[in-house]
This record gives C-alpha cells, sequence and structure tokens, in this order.
C-alpha cells in the first residue's frame, strides 16, 4: 500500500493513507450516530496517534465536499455522517485493521464519558475582585445539586488545573467534603486513598 499521507505524530500502527483516514473518519461518525464537535474527533484521531492532525482535517473536508458528512451548525462546529458516508463506513471499515478500529470506538466512548461527567459536574472560572480566580464546583446526580463549592487559586492556570483534576473524579471531593463535615475519619481515609 502507498503511503501519502503526513506521518508526523502517528503511532505504529496508525494510517498513513488518506483514503484509510476518510474511511476512519466515517467509520468514528458512523458509531457516534448523532452531530460531534468537529475539533474533538480530529483531537481523538491525533490524540491517539491513529493520524496526523493535518490529514485528518484535510480529509474532513475532502468528506464534506464529497458529501459524505456535513455540518450541521451555521458555526461549522458539528459534523454528521450521511446516507453516503455510512456506506463507505459498511462496506470498508475492515480495510482498518481491528486495533485501529478498537481505538477509535474506545477514544469515542472515554471522550462521551468524560463529557457526561463535566455536563453533570459543571466548573465555573470567574476572575475575582483584587486578583486571582474564583473555581466554582457543582456536583449533581443528574437531576438536582449535591453540593456546590467556591475555591479561589491565584492564577488562571491553577484554576483550569483545578478543573481538570476536578473532572477526573467529583465524586471524591463530594466524600472528602461529606466526610469532613460530618467528622468520619474511616471515611476521610477512604476518600484520600488514591491521593498519594
Amino acid at each position: 500500500m502507498e503511503y501519502d499521507a503526513f506521518m508526523e505524530g502517528v503511532e505504529p500502527g496508525g494510517l498513513r493513507n488518506r483514503a484509510d483516514i476518510g474511511i476512519l473518519i466515517c467509520y468514528m461518525l458512523d458509531n457516534i450516530n448523532k452531530p460531534f464537535l468537529k475539533d474533538d474527533l480530529v483531537e481523538l484521531i491525533q490524540e491517539n496517534g491513529l493520524a496526523n492532525y493535518f490529514e485528518t482535517n484535510a480529509s474532513v473536508a475532502d468528506l464534506i465536499d464529497a458529501g459524505n458528512i456535513i455540518y450541521t451548525d451555521d458555526e461549522k462546529r458539528y459534523i454528521q455522517i450521511t446516507k453516503n458516508g455510512k456506506l463507505i463506513s459498511k462496506q470498508l471499515n475492515t480495510s482498518l485493521s481491528l486495533s485501529v478500529r478498537q481505538k477509535a470506538v474506545g477514544s469515542i466512548v472515554k471522550l462521551m464519558e468524560r463529557r457526561k461527567v463535566e455536563n453533570e459536574n459543571p466548573v465555573s472560572i470567574k476572575k475575582a475582585a483584587g486578583g486571582g480566580y474564583n473555581v466554582t464546583f457543582r456536583i449533581t446526580d443528574g437531576m438536582r445539586d449535591l453540593m456546590s463549592l467556591t475555591l479561589f487559586v491565584p492564577d488562571l492556570s491553577e484554576a483550569n488545573a483545578v478543573k481538570r483534576t476536578f473532572h477526573k473524579n467529583p465524586q471524591r471531593l463530594y466524600s472528602i467534603v461529606l466526610a469532613g463535615v460530618i467528622g468520619e475519619k474511616d471515611m476521610i481515609d477512604d476518600a484520600l486513598k488514591g491521593l498519594k
């Protein structure tokens, strides 16, 4: 097979052929089966070393030009597969290795789980009077607020780091605070496990 795509950032077993990158994009969108942020799709492919960032963007543009995927919003942020794209996915996905297909679907599942956690446990970052930032965490059960907490941090990079860490495990913060306010030492010890 001829390699006609840039290979920078592509891991061993990743795609080095433009046609395969297009098939991968169709395969991923077919598995998602709803509008998806274009930037998220490109980032997933690039972060997982499946294809080069620039080649992936070029393939998205080619697929749009060919009518295999479309933008679903005026800002051109969300893309969705068309009937033609679904045919490509169904008929040609076996040309992609099983490991590439598994990695692609696994990355989609992880991203959708992360987005669910972020949506159910929103964090806002606001500039504080006199400098620094207030980071407000909301922990929900999907229907109602369980806890809201605001934390002051000195700069934006720390605020963003706190937000990322919180989203990795919002339940841990809830458990630590709950254990602290009810004075249960064993609960505190259990909640703090894994932080070391």
